[in-house]
């Protein structure tokens, strides 16, 4: 069902790797009154904490742009070995590093063991997108809106893009040369999930048809407004893929917003 879902939505799911011993990981979402959501998971262990070094598609690994990924892989073996041997091929072929750490509490063992495996390839990436509550976790109760904090703590030396996401009130980047805020759309939030998602695929799009993005600050702006949208538009309906807007969706809102 969910390879006909990525099929149906123009993804190439030829990486797609079955497991015939282990069921599919299942997160039951519930929502709370103003649209917020908290997670339950069953994984016991499910096919993705399975996953072999062996079995990556390493020539679709070496095609990519941006080689995207979270930390929920590095809990467990052999999927860890794996997600950091595809990060390894990735980085060598010339890929852009993308992570979004995705904070999951109740996944990891300890919140300890969370901030050292999120922390473990901190230093790798060359896009970093966290949440306020994740730069709490990560530094240890730090406040999320200190740009000294953020800046010592998070922005490391091979770094060229760091985005603190700020839910309905937008974003601030971060990059060597230049930092900035840019504000979000307001809209009537219904369901949450998928925004952080819809805002990473949307400037990871944007990204790829401009690898310079990182050092132009105006084209990065638009590509965060772009973004901002994306989250935004996503929060108007429920669930995480149905919710997802087209490209000329976006566009129509931001055209409105500025208007």
């Amino acid at each position: 069902m969910l390879a006909n879902i990525l099929k149906e939505n123009n993804v190439d799911n030829s990486g797609m790797r079955f497991d015939h011993s282990a069921r599919t990981a299942l997160a039951f979402v519930t929502l709370r009154a103003d649209g917020e959501r908290e997670f339950l998971f069953f994984r016991h262990p499910s096919a993705d904490m399975r996953l072999h070094e062996s079995e990556l598609d390493i020539n679709l690994i070496k095609q990519a742009k941006i080689f995207h990924f979270g930390s929920i892989s590095l809990i467990e073996e052999p999927c860890k070995s794996a997600q950091l041997a595809a990060m390894n091929i990735a980085k060598k072929s010339g890929s852009i590093l993308s992570y979004d750490p995705n904070l999951r509490l109740p996944l990891w063992l300890s919140a300890e063991a969370a901030r050292k495996g999120i922390m473990s390839i901190w230093d790798q990436a060359d896009l970093i997108k966290v949440s306020e509550d994740e730069i709490t976790f990560l530094t240890e109760g730090g406040d999320p809106y200190d740009d000294n904090l953020v800046t010592k703590k998070l922005f490391h030396p091979n770094l060229k893009l760091l985005i603190v996401t700020e839910g309905p009130a937008g974003c601030r980047y971060y990059t060597k040369t230049f930092k900035g805020r840019v504000p979000g759309i307001k809209v009537k939030p219904v369901d949450t999930t998928g925004a952080g998602d819809a805002f990473v695929g949307g400037l990871l799009s944007s990204l790829a048809s401009d690898l310079n993005l990182f050092e132009d600050e105006k084209r990065l702006r638009e590509a965060l407004a772009f973004a901002n949208a994306c989250g935004a538009l996503t929060v108007t309906e429920r669930g995480a893929i149905p919710a997802l807007p087209t490209k000329q969706a976006v566009c129509d809102a931001l055209t409105k917003h500025h208007a």
